[in-house]
Parts: structure tokens; C-alpha cells; sequence
């Protein structure tokens, strides 16, 4: 009974995502035109095979019964038995080997169909825009990318042959038994009604159990989750009992309400099982009358008895992939949502450049607007220019809009109004991939991927050079530290850089930085994780790599700025005051106040 104890989340418009699921299909409509010839052929064999046992049968009951009679030349016709038993069995050996290619088949079929959908989807992901993984959790994400995909699959390759099988069996059993005896046929088909009442209200019980199982389960890991990644935190304030309990409230929960969707969802074999055993002895009283009339033969009611347990078999499969196909749909449903979401708009075909081609890295915000939500502005009408070889810091509270103005920069985001220029060039009028290629980023969260430290410093120049790797790398002060590992810079790392400290995490990224040698540089917190003697010699490097180069630093650590060409200190999105470290100290405004907070005890 597949499906049948998977946690279900039913579908929003089961219709519309399941014809929206089949029309996937279109691209293998040939190979599955094949796989339903393969299908009726190996139907057909198997529905034929049981008359022909019925004969068998026949030729036995005959045989036996006039040598009981003493009838001269009676007996078993073993030669007659010989060749219908041959063909009994060269039916089932073809239904057989053409059920195993129908299944080679519609494999293929629904892995190229899945295949397609998981490229569709990467290929989504990188259209949307910046706003759309901001609104959406990281895990619902990966859940629908991953195990909603993995579902559809599984549903697909487990409901589509079965159903396609079941129905075949069904139209195919019920002409056979319509030419052996209409009327046995109408008391078989009597239980049809009966057993989708039965299931459709089994099916609506259990539903809504195994929604409760999912959200159950849902609960469950998230707090496993927690606890494991907070483990230390958890022993450090003695919460081990709390942790415990609330494992053990949840797991209660789900015992409960798996318990409850177990035990519904599997009445339904049980009831389909006892209306077939109905219909079986009805069938077989009736029979046994018939042929005591001499209306049927006993080969013919066996043959029928046969055929009515292979018509109750597929309905109860489609009985039993009735919760499999809705998790399936829902699934499905999910990853189209992600398909139709709104992507990122699409930017200009030719990139218009700086005049004479050279990128000096001049900046320039022209009454600029942006929220991420319309009913709360957040940056208006700001104008600002930074020069090229200028470093610009900005301060400000958290929330003032500092990093947002960088993902303005970046075209994360687009501007509500006004303009940002780059070199003189509006950037909406230059490729995105143009643009952030001029532009080298590091973050306050440090991202690395499992690899090499090699490979995690050259991702920032395709094609760099060994060379070109270590002299970035000893311009970060990262050589210093990748020297003393036991294999250098072929050192494996993983994707949460354990191995590593956080601070050297946070110098490899700026080695990256300094490998794309971009125009310019962008650098959110980016000495916040290292201590105070590498970040003095970070910003002695930092000061030679913005030679000639546009600088945007955002720091909550005043002292990293001192030497800015220029400071901006934003609160609630508007730049309040600017101008150096001196300037604005002397100023005694919004900029003294954060630095005599941070400075004042000592």
C-alpha cells in the first residue's frame, strides 16, 4: 500500500497542479506512447492467461468424469493439457518480460521529466531577485528545492505505472468477465459503489491525521534542530531538563497523531479485503448454481473467480495511492510557486561603459529613494559622490540604511527614484554582470565552500594563476597562518569552515577580494572577526589595495575609520552629517556621540 504512512500535505488545487504536473510529460510523449503499448500488451496477456487455466480445468474435469461414467476412449487429454498449459505459460513469460520493459521505460520517462524540473528550477534561482530569498526562510527554501523535488519523483515513478497498470487491469478483466457471464459481472460490479464510499471516507479521516503527523514532525526536528545547534549554550545554562521535556511533549505528539493516521489509514485494506471476500462467496454461490444447471462449466466459473479478485486488486491500489498522490500534487504545487515567482527584471542586452573604456571607480547617488516596504520609506532623496581612490565610510545605528545603500550599488535591489552613476554611466544601463564585476564585496558573515583554501581564494578570478593566489593571500595576511598547516594551501576546508578560525575565515575572504582586484571595493564589517594586531596589518594592506580605487566601508567600530576620506554618519536613512574623522568630532553632532559612546570609559 504505497503511500499510505508518508506524511500527507494536501494540495491547496489538486486539479490545476496535477494537469499542470501531467503536462510535463509532453516532452516524452513518444517513449510514453511505448510505455502504455508495453502496458496494454502485458495486461492482455495476463487478463487472457486465467481462461486459458479455465480450460485446463475443463480438460481435467472432463477427463476425469467420463472415466468415472466408464465412457469408451474417456480420459485426461494430456496432449490438449500440454498445449494450453504452453500457452497458459507463454503469456505469463511475455506479460512478464513486457511489464519489466514498460517499468525500464517509464523510469527513464520520469527521471528526464524530474531531471528537467531540477534544472528549471536552479536556473529559476538564479533569475530571482535579492528581495525574494529575503522574504522566504532558508530551510522552507531548500525543503522545496530538495525533498519537494525528491517527493514529486517518488510519486510520479510509484502512481504513474501502477495507475496506468490498475486501469488497463481493470478495463481488461471486466471485458473478460462480461464474455463469460453478464450476470456474475453485475454482482462483481456491485462492490465498486461500496468501496469508494468506503474509501472516500476512510481517505478524508486519515487525511487530515497525517497533516497533523507532518506538522507534528515539522515541530519535532525544528526543536531537535535547536537544541543541537545550540548544544553549548543548552549546557552552559543548565537547560538540559527544559530540552528533554520539550522533545518529549513533541514526541508525544507525533506518537499520538501518527498512532491516529496509522491506525484509520489502514482500515482501509482491511474493508476493501472483506467486500472482495463478499463478493467472492456470492460469486462462487451463484457460480456453483450455475453450473449445476449447466449454464456455466466449472473451468468458466473458475476462471471468473480469478477475474474477480484481479478487478478488485487494482481498485484497491488506486484506493490505496490516493494520500500518495495528493503529498505528490502538494509538492509539486510548492515547486511551481517557486517557478512562478517574480524574477529579477531583466537588465539591458549591450552594457554602456565609461567613456574611453577605463573604469576609475567614481561613485554618485542622485537623489536617490528606496524602501523595501512602501508603507515605510526608508532612504530619501540622498545624494552623495565619492571620488575614485577614496575610501567612504559609513556609521550609523543598526537599521539607519547603511547596508542598503551598497545593495543599491550592487543592484540587489532596484531604486524606487533617482539614480546611481558609475564612471558617469547610470548602472541600470549597464548588465548586472557587468557591474558587480567591477565590484569586490566582503561581508561580516564569511562564506566558504567545501574545497581547498586554494580554491576558495581563486573563486574571486577565474582562471588566477598559483602565483596570482599567493600574492593575494600574503597581501591579507593569510599566507602567514596557511604556511604552518601541515598541507598549505591544499588544505580541505568545509562548507562551515570549522577547521579554521573565525577570524581566518574572515582573511581568506578578503584575499578573494584582493584577487579580483575590482574597482571598486566594498567591505561591510569586514575586520570585524579578527583581532586588533591583523586588523592594523589588514588595514595597512586594505590602504594599498585602494590605490585608484573606490572604497565603501561600513563599520561599527569607529577606530577601523579614522583615516576615511570621508565619513558618513545615516539615521533613518538620511545622511545626517559628512566629512572627516576631525570634522565632525570638532562638529560635536550625531558622529561625536556614537564615538564618545564607544570611547568615553576609556
Amino acid at each position: 500500500m504505497p503511500g499510505m504512512g508518508m506524511p500527507v500535505s494536501k494540495a491547496k488545487s489538486f486539479g490545476p497542479s496535477a494537469k499542470r504536473l501531467a503536462a510535463r510529460l509532453r516532452p516524452e510523449r513518444a517513449r510514453f506512447a511505448a510505455v502504455v503499448a508495453l502496458g496494454v500488451i502485458s495486461v492482455a496477456c495476463t487478463v487472457a492467461a486465467p481462461k486459458l487455466l479455465g480450460h485446463v480445468t475443463d480438460i481435467i474435469f472432463t477427463g476425469v468424469l467420463g472415466r468415472m461414467r466408464h465412457l469408451p476412449g474417456a480420459g485426461i487429454d494430456f496432449g490438449a493439457l500440454a498445449t494450453v498449459l504452453g500457452w497458459a505459460i507463454g503469456l505469463y513469460v511475455v506479460a512478464s518480460l513486457f511489464g519489466w520493459l514498460q517499468g525500464m521505460l517509464l523510469n527513464g520517462v520520469v527521471q528526464r521529466v524530474v531531471f528537467r524540473l531540477r534544472a528549471e528550477v536552479e536556473e529559476k534561482l538564479h533569475r530571482l531577485p535579492l528581495r525574494y530569498f529575503d522574504g522566504q526562510p532558508r530551510g522552507e527554501l531548500l525543503s522545496r528545492v530538495t525533498n519537494d523535488i525528491d517527493n514529486i519523483s517518488t510519486t510520479v515513478q510509484q502512481t504513474l505505472g501502477q495507475l496506468l497498470t490498475s486501469l488497463l487491469t481493470v478495463v481488461g478483466v471486466l471485458a473478460m468477465m462480461l464474455t463469460i457471464s453478464p450476470l456474475l459481472s453485475l454482482i462483481a460490479l456491485a462492490v465498486i459503489p461500496l468501496s469508494v464510499l468506503v474509501t472516500g471516507q476512510v481517505g478524508k479521516r486519515s487525511q487530515k491525521l497525517f497533516a497533523a503527523q507532518w506538522k507534528h514532525t515539522g515541530a519535532l526536528n525544528a526543536q531537535i534542530e535547536e537544541s543541537f545547534t545550540g548544544h553549548q549554550l543548552v549546557k552552559v545554562f543548565g537547560r538540559q531538563r527544559e530540552s528533554e521535556e520539550e522533545f518529549r511533549r513533541r514526541n508525544d505528539d507525533l506518537f499520538g497523531a501518527a498512532l491516529g493516521a496509522q491506525f484509520v489509514s489502514g482500515l482501509i485494506m482491511p474493508a476493501m479485503m472483506f467486500l472482495s471476500n463478499l463478493s467472492y462467496v456470492v460469486v462462487a454461490v451463484v457460480g456453483g448454481l450455475r453450473i449445476t444447471s449447466g449454464g456455466m462449466s466449472l473451468g468458466e466459473v473458475q476462471a471468473f473467480i480469478q477475474y474477480s479478485r484481479q478487478f478488485t486488486q487494482p481498485l484497491t491500489q488506486v484506493a490505496s495511492m490516493a494520500n500518495l498522490m495528493q503529498s505528490g500534487v502538494a509538492s509539486a504545487e510548492r515547486v511551481f510557486e517557486l517557478l512562478d515567482a517574480e524574477e529579477e527584471e531583466p537588465g539591458v542586452e549591450v552594457s554602456e561603459r565609461p567613456d574611453g573604456g577605463e573604469s576609475r571607480g567614481r561613485v554618485e547617488f542622485e537623489d536617490v529613494s528606496f524602501s523595501y516596504r512602501p508603507e515605510r520609506p526608508l532612504i530619501q532623496h540622498l545624494s552623495l559622490v565619492a571620488e575614485p581612490g577614496r575610501t567612504v565610510a559609513i556609521v550609523g545605528p543598526t537599521g539607519a540604511g547603511k547596508t542598503t545603500l551598497v545593495n543599491l550599488l550592487m543592484r540587489f535591489y532596484e531604486l524606487d527614484a533617482g539614480r546611481i552613476m558609475l564612471d558617469g554611466v547610470d548602472i541600470t544601463r549597464m548588465r548586472r554582470e557587468e557591474l558587480r564585476s567591477r565590484i569586490g564585496m566582503v561581508l561580516q558573515d564569511t562564506w566558504l565552500f567545501g574545497g581547498t583554501i586554494r580554491d576558495n581564494i581563486a573563486y574571486g578570478k577565474p582562471g588566477a594563476t598559483d602565483e596570482e593566489v599567493v600574492a593575494a593571500a600574503k597581501a591579507a595576511f593569510v599566507d602567514r597562518f596557511v604556511r604552518t598547516l601541515p598541507d598549505g594551501y591544499d588544505t580541505v576546508i568545509d562548507e562551515e569552515g570549522s577547521n579554521v578560525s573565525a577570524g581566518e575565515k574572515q582573511l581568506l575572504t578578503i584575499a578573494r577580494a584582493f584577487l579580483a582586484e575590482p574597482s571598486l571595493l566594498i567591505l561591510d564589517e569586514a575586520t570585524s572577526s579578527v583581532d586588533t594586531r591583523t586588523e592594523a596589518l589588514v588595514q595597512r594592506a586594505m590602504a594599498a589595495l585602494r590605490t585608484a580605487r573606490t572604497s565603501f566601508v561600513i563599520a561599527h567600530r569607529l577606530s577601523t575609520i579614522r583615516d576615511a576620506d570621508l565619513i558618513l554618519v545615516m539615521e533613518a536613512g538620511r545622511i545626517v552629517e559628512q566629512g572627516t574623522h576631525d570634522e565632525l568630532l570638532e562638529a560635536r553632532g550625531a558622529y561625536h556621540r556614537l564615538y564618545a559612546a564607544q570611547f568615553a570609559h576609556a
